[in-house]
């Protein structure tokens, strides 16, 4: 899983991640209000396996917004 951090003008920001398919890839976007990348990634990590199984649901319905899987904080 690759992340890569983003920070948003209001203070919060976003972690890009590829979620596995076999030998495909899809990227996910999760939101978060952290104010450090730091921090953000580190909920990421934390809660990794959930925001997988919810990727994978939001993926298998369709619900993707221009092609990414969006997600936001627990």
């Amino acid at each position: 899983m690759l992340r890569v951090p983003r920070v948003k003008p209001d203070g919060g920001g976003t972690i890009t991640f590829f979620l596995a398919l076999g030998a495909g890839r899809q990227m996910c976007r999760l939101a978060t209000t952290y104010q450090t990348q730091k921090q953000a990634l580190s909920y990421l990590q934390r809660h990794r396996t959930e925001f997988e199984r919810i990727a994978r649901t939001r993926l298998a319905s369709g619900e993707l917004e221009d092609g990414l899987v969006v997600l936001s904080m627990l």
